[in-house]
């Protein structure tokens, strides 16, 4: 659904106060489902151990997702798949208050209204994203994929104390399967829509028996059709085909000790990540393709009488996607008794190419946009872990350094046409932003838990950040002008976190936490150097289970201040700028309810509701002449003020023949904004997602076979809308989510 017509908030409002109660008339109906189920004779003679609890080490320690004082969500192996969550951008599907939407094939992940704004080169978004403990920083190289995955933890809310930069709305971490001594692996097949083919599997075990030596490897190929079309060449877009492998070996010559060396690439190469034309703002429908006889997928279809299909393009240049990347992680744990040290080496390697059209025509105007980036990070962390009964202590130091490269290229070709010169006269120069950053990051921390009594428990923490970062290249525009630049910060970012423990399942806590995000140099860009961003965060939460653990909730309700947010657009010279917006504040409330009303029957409930506002931010307004206009109360971009998820897993016992799962959720999301201005042309509607399965599982768990679907009513979103440069008149470009996709994937465990 794109571009509903705007309700007004109290209609809105109180459509969203209706669903509330709907939701709570559900978790009513979950809290009695289970009484009812103990009632009957026929189901208390089934066995009922109620819903499972995880372990989760988003705190740097393992613990109990129940005693968690935080917001941590955690997916499972079992819910990670082709027809399930299958890549980052799927996360938004199980995660309250995270959105996800790529730009020109850069992972764009909001947490609570929070997250990579700006457009420009060398650009960090506010959500850490991790595997295996070590930092992926470029957000391109995020995308890469999900495979061999044991679980995947996302903490909502500032994360200054634990991973310091960069992690002022959340962290992501991928955990990936470990070597076991004993022989253990998987194989998938997945067949479906777009001629879609992925096959995935993993096989490790000890070398030689025992447990002292033991080797895990694993491995996917991802291919697919486009989900649209280049109507001017009739090319494919937004295809995929790509593969990684990854191996692992683990050494343990003792009970106390262990060294586990991690090795990955991937590769990509297709036509993914089209910038989709969406039409104009301030001027006429193609007015500059028009000097050129060019046309749009707009006035193609209008022509035809026909509606635009948003998921094609009528474009000149193809959209081209190349990217690969290797990575090298090294983790020494060391645990003797009650302390536990770990060592965590990382290094990273990521190149990409992209190449999209800015003017979203067929005239070989000057919209060519070349994207370069080269990456190489190597990252050292140690952390140390001391546990007694009342005491758990978590210490730790890490180092940084990024050496980053980037290019952005647009021909300059038929300018001439605007100045009214000949249209070559620009041809053999370009728009040129080029250069390079280095940046080193510091960071020592603490923080300790300490049991007051049984049931209260008091933490305190804090890290020291220091961050410098280096850049050298140059901006050219009909002149050249050189970019170098250097600045350092340093940050201390604290936390406190009180939490009681009322009832062995029933965990109140409150917390305040500091967040700080790292000032960015944009690659050969003559912009200004961009400020850190803060955020002081409040948190209450409550987290309860109640019948034998057959009905879990964990609610949160929090604020957040922050100040000088960073923020990026296209300013009046059709050049990308980053600012320090003045101040922004959001509040809300996440409510997650699961249950087990019966024997093999989970149910999932969750709801949220935020007001993500700026406080205090001038700007200049693309739809007045880039007068500088104040956008205190607007609404933070990719900021859902609701949004709900339903969803429902039975297992039905099939005797000696084995079980069949049937699974089916639905996703709702209110309207977001992609611009600070919340204009129309802008904005993505609200819209509901729906997605099932059904799946056979043989009774010794052995081999299975599952058809599913995703987005079942092949509704239209919008995941990301850019207001191009005045150079373009300002048009619209962007983003879309898959269409309905089906298929069927056959498996084997061994």
């Amino acid at each position: 659904m794109v571009g509903f017509p705007a309700k007004s908030s109290a209609l809105r409002a109180a459509g969203s106060i209706r669903a509330f109660a709907a939701v709570s008339l559900v978790a009513v109906s979950l809290v009695a489902a289970p009484a009812m189920a103990q009632q009957s004779p026929e189901n208390a003679a089934q066995p009922d151990t109620g819903l499972s609890d995880i372990v989760v080490t988003a705190t740097r320690s393992a613990e109990a997702l129940s005693k968690v004082a935080a917001s941590v969500t955690a997916i499972s192996s079992a819910d990670i798949g082709a027809g399930r969550i299958k890549d980052v951008a799927s996360l938004a599907s199980a995660i309250p208050n995270l959105s996800v939407g790529d730009q020109f094939g850069v992972n764009r992940i909001f947490i609570r209204g929070i997250g990579l704004t700006s457009i420009d080169l060398g650009a960090d978004g506010g959500v850490a994203f991790l595997q295996d403990g070590a930092q992926i920083a470029r957000p391109a190289a995020q995308l890469s994929g999900f495979y061999d995955l044991q679980q995947v933890e996302v903490l909502r809310g500032p994360q200054g104390t634990l991973y310091g930069r960069g992690a002022t709305a959340g962290a992501i971490n991928l955990i990936t399967k470990k070597p076991t001594p004993e022989l253990d692996g998987y194989a998938r097949l997945t067949y479906g829509n777009y001629n879609t083919l992925a096959i995935e599997g993993a096989v490790g075990g000890a070398i030689g028996g025992g447990d002292k030596v033991m080797i895990r490897l694993s491995g996917k190929f991802d291919r697919r059709d486009g989900f649209g079309i280049n109507e001017f060449t009739g090319s494919q877009i937004d295809d995929r085909n790509a593969y990684a492998f990854r191996g692992s070996i683990m050494f343990k010559p003792s009970s106390e000790f262990s060294a586990l060396i991690s090795a990955e690439h991937f590769h990509e190469g297709d036509n993914n990540y089209a910038f989709h034309y969406f039409g104009p703002t301030v001027a006429p429908e193609n007015a500059l393709g028009a000097l050129l006889g060019g046309q749009s997928l707009f006035t193609v279809a209008a022509a035809k009488g026909v509606k635009a299909n948003l998921r094609n393009i009528y474009s000149d240049q193809e959209p081209i996607n190349q990217r690969r990347g290797t990575s090298l992680t090294g983790t020494l744990e060391w645990t003797p008794g009650d302390l536990s040290v770990k060592s965590i080496t990382s290094y990273h390697v990521f190149n990409r190419f992209n190449r999209d059209d800015l003017d979203g025509s067929n005239a070989n105007l000057f919209g060519q946009n070349n994207y370069t980036e080269r990456s190489r990070t190597i990252s050292q962390e140690f952390v140390g872990n001391y546990k007694t009964d009342k005491l758990d202590l978590v210490v730790g130091a890490m180092h940084f350094n990024e050496d980053l490269y980037g290019a952005v290229r647009v021909p300059l070709t038929n300018l001439g046409l605007l100045f009214g010169r000949p249209a070559n006269t620009f041809d053999t120069s370009a728009y040129l932003q080029q250069g390079r950053v280095k940046i080193d990051a510091f960071g020592i921390y603490a923080q300790g838990s300490y049991a007051v009594t049984d049931k209260l428990k008091i933490t305190l923490g804090g890290r020291f950040s220091y961050e410098k970062r280096q850049g050298t290249g140059t901006f050219e525009f009909l002149g050249v002008v050189p970019t170098d630049k250097q600045k350092s910060w340093s940050a201390f970012t604290p936390t406190a976190t009180l939490n009681y423990q009322a009832t062995d399942s029933t965990l109140i806590y409150a917390s305040v936490t500091r967040g700080f995000k790292s000032g960015v140099i944009n690659v050969g860009s003559r912009n200004d150097v961009i400020n850190p961003e803060y955020v002081w965060s409040y948190e209450i939460g409550l987290k309860t289970a109640a019948l034998n653990n057959r009905l879990q909730a964990n609610l949160a309700a929090f604020y957040m201040d922050y100040s000088d947010l960073q923020v990026g657009f296209v300013d009046a010279t059709s050049v990308v700028t980053t600012v320090n917006a003045a101040s922004a504040r959001n509040y809300g409330f996440e409510a997650e309810l699961r249950a087990k009303p019966a024997p093999g029957l989970t149910l999932e409930l969750f709801g949220t509701y935020l007001n993500a506002k700026y406080r205090q931010f001038n700007s200049g307004d693309y739809r007045q002449g880039f007068a500088v206009v104040s956008l205190a109360g607007k609404r933070l971009s990719n900021a859902p003020e609701f949004s709900f998820r339903a969803g429902a897993n039975y297992d039905i016992p099939l005797g000696v023949s084995g079980t069949l799962n049937v699974r089916g959720d639905v996703n709702w999301q209110d309207r977001v904004f992609f611009t600070e201005f919340n204009n129309a042309d802008a904005t993505q509607g609200a819209y509901a997602l729906v997605s099932a399965g059904l799946k056979y599982t043989s009774e010794d768990k052995r081999w299975s076979l599952e058809v599913w679907g995703r987005n079942l009513t092949n509704q239209l979103v919008l995941t990301n809308n850019i207001i191009t440069a005045p150079l373009f008149n300002s048009v619209r470009v962007g983003s879309v989510a898959p269409p309905r996709t089906y298929g069927v994937t056959a498996g084997i465990n061994f």
